[in-house]
């Protein structure tokens, strides 16, 4: 709770003096009010997130430089050694004091005190700016491919429960009311379908995410020969942001991250809002596993589904953080500003770490989930949304255009509301032929067997055999098909991780050998 510094308890409306502000804030930077709304934040952040990243990249930055013979290698031994010597855990349990701007700062003299000031060859050809987003974009792949593992998880779990919902007969509704029979199974391959597309969004902005800056410098690289490529190499990026300026202004790689995260949010809520509506008593077609709903304080009887409202609530803050980060990148300019850095990073990194956690539950919830199979059967059954299939009989055996088969039909669902039959099944042959005297004056002599069969459910499902239709063998079919792509999705997942563990052991590797080199190997000129 925050103390109010005036003694009678009132809000200070006093305007403060120069004077009052300097023995507030200081006469020296930081100022201590900077300090709270930015630079401590900033810290606290940094050293939970970047810190690994920023150790990778001295490491790395340190091999190419003594492989392109611009630091001698007992030199580079030297600073190696300082920047193992570190202790990584105490810097992430330390709070900003001011002593120095950043965590950066900091680290670079915890390696400046260790190895003296030879370590300040470490900063050749390179700055704050690239250094800074090869860090972001480092931690942004990671979010990245985490957010893409429990997206995965989900997928295949809504392709599992397609394949076994395949034949699970319902109603589909349009503008939230009964339109037309389907099956489970094609409502949850739709949604998997959606998700495949989310994670394919998720997908683009990791490969263009993962390219490195490193040796852009402040902006228009450096006149020392580096090679860009090595570093990259070493760090995992498939490549180069190979344009200078763009390495450290781009940041489109962020808004592309974040619009992927905040469509995957946002489709995703929409489907855990019909998950929700299908859990209440009135509906009755879903039973949530004991481990994903609570209890009432007061009401004994109550399965409250909270593991579906909490995955609401967490996908609208995904989103939220997400479109923070678009807003904060509105009417920027184009280069190296604050806005791009540390107060808009985290924001993304929220989202996905969210996105990451609802996906997990998800999963778990929706593979333990209990359908009433028997129950949306029988709604299927009773309801007048089967009766596009008449109309469509009406075409096939009166001869009937469709538009005057379904005026038809609608004059026959009039009739039915107006004699109180609420079940489509007490529709007899003489209320279709009533409907056919009113709109064409003459009947149409549909039989008893051909009008039962289709005002049956099940019959319109199975006759929906065209490609992406509700019938169970075509469900099945791009089930097969989207269990296939499914396993391409895992591979590249796979194989993505391998890369950044590989280069990540060929880092380790070659600061082995600098540091085991004896001192006149390891130089590779400068040409």
């Amino acid at each position: 709770m925050t103390r109010n510094p005036n003694p009678d308890g009132a809000a200070s409306t006093h305007a403060p003096s120069r004077a009052e502000i300097a023995a507030q804030d200081g006469v020296r930077f930081p100022g201590r009010s900077y300090v709270d709304a930015v630079l401590s934040p900033i810290y606290e952040s940094a050293k939970h997130e970047l810190l690994d990243p920023m150790m990778a990249v001295h490491r790395a930055h340190l091999v190419m430089l003594v492989e392109r013979g611009l630091v001698a290698p007992d030199s580079a031994r030297k600073i190696l050694a300082a920047l193992d010597g570190i202790d990584l855990a105490a810097v992430a349990a330390s709070s900003y004091n001011g002593r120095y701007e950043d965590l950066f700062f900091y680290v670079e003299d915890l390696t400046l005190q260790a190895a003296g000031e030879e370590a300040g060859n470490l900063h050749i050809a390179r700055s704050r700016n690239d250094m800074g987003v090869t860090m972001y974009r480092m931690v942004l792949r990671k979010y990245l491919l985490d957010a893409i593992e429990a997206a995965l998880l989900l997928h295949g779990v809504l392709l599992r429960l397609a394949a076994e919902e395949a034949d699970t007969v319902m109603l589909a509704h349009t503008h939230t009311q009964p339109a037309q029979p389907t099956t489970l199974g094609h409502w949850l391959t739709a949604a998997a379908d959606v998700l495949a597309r989310d994670i394919a969004r998720l997908q683009a902005a990791y490969e263009r995410a993962n390219r490195s800056p490193m040796g852009a410098a402040a902006l228009s690289t450096s006149g020392f020969p580096i090679s860009r490529e090595r570093v990259a190499e070493l760090l995992g990026f498939d490549g180069l942001v190979e344009n200078s300026y763009d390495a450290i202004a781009g940041a489109d790689y962020v808004s592309e991250a974040a619009a992927a995260a905040e469509l995957a949010a946002l489709h995703t809520g929409r489907t855990v809002q019909d998950l929700l509506t299908w859990c209440t008593q009135e509906y009755g077609v879903l039973r949530v596993a004991d481990p994903y709903v609570q209890t009432s304080s007061i009401m004994p009887q109550k399965r409250n589904p909270v593991s579906l409202e909490h995955s609401r609530a967490l996908l609208s803050y995904a989103a939220g953080r997400a479109h923070t980060v678009l807003q904060m990148l509105h009417n920027t300019p184009f280069g190296d500003i604050v806005d791009t850095e540390d107060e808009m990073q985290p924001n993304l990194w929220a989202a996905l770490g969210t996105l990451r956690q609802v996906f997990r539950l998800m999963a778990n919830v929706l593979g333990t989930v209990q359908v009433n199979r028997d129950l949306l059967l029988e709604r299927a059954r009773a309801s007048f949304a089967n009766v596009t299939e008449l109309a469509d009989l009406l075409v096939r055996e009166a001869g009937l255009p469709f538009r005057t088969a379904h005026t038809v039909v609608a004059t026959m669902v009039k009739l039915a509301e107006a004699r109180g039959l609420r079940d489509v099944r007490q529709v007899e042959p003489a209320l279709v032929e009533e409907a056919a005297l009113q709109v064409l004056g003459r009947p149409l002599g549909v039989p008893a067997e051909k009008l039962r069969l289709a005002l049956d459910p099940v019959h319109f499902v199975a006759v929906r055999t065209v490609r992406g239709g509700v019938a169970s063998q075509e469900v099945r079919r791009m089930v097969t098909e989207r269990e296939a792509h499914h396993a391409e999705l895992a591979a590249w997942l796979g194989a993505a991780r391998a890369r950044l563990d590989g280069a990540a052991g060929r880092l380790d590797e070659a600061c082995r050998k600098l540091a085991a080199a004896s001192g006149g190997e390891g130089e590779a000129g400068c040409g």
